[in-house]
């Protein structure tokens, strides 16, 4: 019997809208992996959460006029639920940690636990403190520079290096909500050091599966020393920390979504998965993937609970980030195009095409309205318009069916062996192990290409005084690559490929390979668009 596969999405912030830049990293891709697994028969299933805790969402209610941080979560967090839905990333088990029962109480017992076999320890270091405001200053609280590479950064960790850093050690920390420089006091802390993991993270890593950027950011701090990590900021915000002497603290967010994760799956009901989870995430989220969390398990996995939990992740598939004209999408400073503004104007597998070819999957992208339009305008155009003229010739020349003739010739054959390549490359491309959703797209582009040149090449048949039959069979071979496309594309482009199958009277959800190439029976009702297809 199967075991159930497991892929996670990060948990955004509702600390605003979910933007394109989102929709091209992490959720989008983690359903095209979805599908493509289900589609193969995989028992799977596709988690995430909401990042109720993150102190960007108390801070968005300062800097809106002074909403209450509850205020904030829940518009956004319904938001990005409906973000989700309408763009079809279709996930399993959504963890909600102000409303689902007993998330608080899991989070403290993990951290509580880790404290009591003493992974946890008390440290007392400075942290910036605002006088004005009379707040103690942690994550995005404070800005200042990144002691690492200097960038712009809030505190705890740097978006563009990935690294973390401890609040005092930023240079010229003020105070994000007031913008007063911080003074440095001391404060008793609870920190989680990484070292005593340094061994059985370097094996890990061995094995996992990850990029090269993430990987030399892992070895980098390991050669450098692997920090204490400040795991409890005195705050009113998040989930109490139960440690005596620190009651008035809440755990670090990043550290909350440890034992986070783990209810994601237990949410689902199901044992332990196999190999281990596949996780997709941003690379300025890496450090907590591919050090914190894995640290945190190795650390519950010694102690009395660990064998029931599930396996560290087997594969870690990782965005760079996605630029708006150049700049980097930005909830915090509102530099974004919101989803469901372009959601309302533009169709979801439109969206999901554009993004999904412009993924910044090893290198960063940059999004611009004129490019989304060009890829609307090559669905509308290359794939509906194949479509179209194809479904329209069998309607005129076949009444309305599939024909009796069979896909045959040199031709044929040439055609088939190049969509059987193309098939094997796309499950490449699909797969944890070599998922590259640009290289999907751009070859189901190339499907199309093939399918539509050799449909007008073959179009002249019609001309030849006996050249009905193979006109028809020439039809018959491009229903049989509109058949693969239909299966093909559905990781991809959901809506337009069940929409795609209705037309031509195959099943939805078949397994993307060369069996898909086959045309529709003999007298198949088919039908012709009246709408796009795939652009629509």
């Amino acid at each position: 019997m199967s075991r159930t596969e497991w892929i996670t999405a990060t948990p955004p912030t509702p600390n605003g809208d979910l933007h394109i830049g989102h929709m091209a990293g992490p959720y989008l891709a983690g359903d095209v992996l979805r599908r493509f697994r289900l589609a193969d028969g995989a028992d799977v299933r596709y988690t995430t959460g909401l990042d109720d805790h993150q102190s960007y969402v108390p801070v968005r209610g300062l800097l809106e006029g002074g909403l209450k941080g509850e205020e904030i979560a829940d518009r956004y967090g319904e938001s990005i639920e409906s973000v989700w839905s309408r763009a079809g990333a279709d996930f399993d088990s959504i963890v909600r940690p102000r409303r689902d029962a007993g998330y608080t109480a899991y989070v403290q017992d993990f951290f509580h636990r880790l404290y009591d076999e003493g992974h946890i320890v008390a440290r007392t270091r400075p942290l910036p403190y605002c006088t004005g405001c009379e707040r103690w200053l942690y994550e995005a609280y404070v800005k200042g520079g990144c002691p690492h590479c200097g960038s712009g950064s809030n505190g705890n960790a740097c978006e563009p290096c990935g690294r973390p850093n401890d609040c005092a050690d930023l240079t010229d920390p003020q105070c994000t909500a007031c913008g007063a420089p911080a003074e440095l006091r001391d404060c008793e802390r609870l920190y989680f050091p990484l070292a005593p993991f340094g061994e059985q993270l370097d094996a890990y890593w061995q094995r996992v599966d990850m990029p090269p950027h993430l990987r030399a950011l892992c070895e980098r701090m390991r050669a450098e020393g692997l920090p204490e990590i400040a795991v409890s900021h005195p705050s009113g915000w998040g989930v109490p920390v139960t440690v005596p002497g620190f009651t008035d603290q809440r755990v670090y967010v990043w550290f909350e979504m440890a034992p986070g994760y783990l209810l994601e799956w237990e949410k689902c009901g199901t044992g332990q998965p196999a190999p281990g989870p596949v996780q997709f995430f941003g690379f300025d989220n890496g450090y907590f993937h591919a050090l914190l969390f894995p640290a945190a398990f190795l650390a519950d996995a010694a102690g009395p609970h660990g064998a029931d939990r599930a396996p560290l992740p087997s594969t870690f598939i990782v965005n760079e980030f996605y630029r708006l004209e150049g700049l980097k999408f930005s909830t915090s400073r509102r530099h974004a195009i919101w989803a469901h503004e372009e959601l309302a104007r533009t169709p979801a597998d439109v969206l999901r095409y554009h993004v999904l070819s412009d993924r910044p999957q090893g290198r960063q992208t940059s999004f611009t309205s004129a490019d989304l339009e060009r890829s609307r305008a090559r669905l509308a155009g290359h794939w509906d318009g194949w479509l179209t003229r194809l479904l329209t010739a069998v309607a005129e020349d076949c009444e309305g069916a599939a024909p009796a003739e069979q896909p045959a010739g040199r031709a044929w054959e040439r055609l088939r062996a190049r969509l059987t390549r193309t098939a094997e490359e796309l499950r490449e491309a699909y797969s944890a192990a070599g998922f590259d959703a640009r290289r999907a797209v751009a070859l189901l582009d190339e499907a199309v290409s093939l399918a539509d040149d050799f449909g007008h090449v073959h179009s002249h048949e019609r001309e030849r005084p006996e050249g009905a039959a193979a006109y028809r069979s020439a039809l018959a071979a491009q229903l049989a690559a509109a058949s693969a496309l239909a299966a093909w594309a559905a990781p991809v482009l959901p809506h337009g490929a069940a929409r795609l199958a209705g037309l031509l009277g195959v099943p939805a959800g078949r397994r993307v390979d060369a069996d898909a190439l086959r045309a529709p029976a003999a007298g198949t009702p088919l039908a012709v668009p009246t709408e796009g297809v795939f652009s629509a």
